[in-house]
């Protein structure tokens, strides 16, 4: 591993280390503190994907996707206990549906930038990171939280998010988890509009022209 590509693994691993924190802690009815840390790993993967390419970013993002896969294995084993019964901090399907997530969203990220990196200079950074976590939104939630994935953690299934509500509140009746779906990809919707700023500024400040590195 490269040492030009240092920085952008310590911010990956130090943005996935605090997400995984942070979303333990709610932020009003459809929010964890951890949804406002998270989308910065997509500023970070189009950073390095146009400074040093589209190699370099799938390497951050390996890198990332290793040090969740080493918080979801810790999470696994701490137990928790409340209301008369016991539970781990971190589910196994919360692990997968984060995981699979952050890899496959990613992943998508640096394709689309790499296509799109011609064009304007907020072209790549926005749609790249607009899809991207989407997808991430879709695949964390629906694993982690939807009736069609409880066969994958029977003991452990998240009944409290099954339950049918209004949806943020007050549209249709729909299961929880698609409230806290629509309220995370809100916020990532947001913060891919304000990380074009710091995006352009340290794109230039380290060379917005690419430099492909192998």
């Amino acid at each position: 591993m490269k040492s030009i590509y240092l920085p952008g693994i310590l911010a990956m691993a130090i943005i996935v280390v605090a997400s995984n924190i942070l979303v333990q802690f709610l932020l009003g009815d459809w929010l964890t503190w951890g949804a406002f840390t998270y989308p910065i790993a997509f500023l970070i993967t189009d950073i390095m994907n146009r400074v040093y390419g589209a190699s370099a970013a799938r390497r951050i993002v390996l890198t990332g996707f290793l040090v969740g896969v080493i918080c979801s294995l810790i999470g696994t084993q701490v137990i928790l206990q409340g209301d008369g019964y016991t539970f781990p901090a971190v589910t196994l399907r919360v692990a997968v549906g984060s995981g699979s997530a952050f890899l496959v969203a990613q992943m998508l990220d640096v394709q689309i930038f790499d296509r799109l990196r011609a064009g304007a200079w907020w072209r790549a950074p926005l749609t790249s990171t607009l899809v991207g976590s989407a997808l991430d939104t879709l695949i964390f939630f629906s694993i982690s939280f939807s009736t069609a994935f409880n066969w994958l953690d029977a003991k452990n299934t998240p009944d409290w998010a099954q339950g049918l509500v209004p949806l943020i509140g007050t549209g249709p009746e729909l299961p929880l988890w698609a409230s806290l779906a629509v309220a995370d990809w809100l916020v990532k919707l947001t913060l891919a509009l304000v990380a074009l700023v710091p995006f352009r500024i340290l794109a230039q400040y380290l060379g917005s022209r690419p430099v492909k590195i192998h």
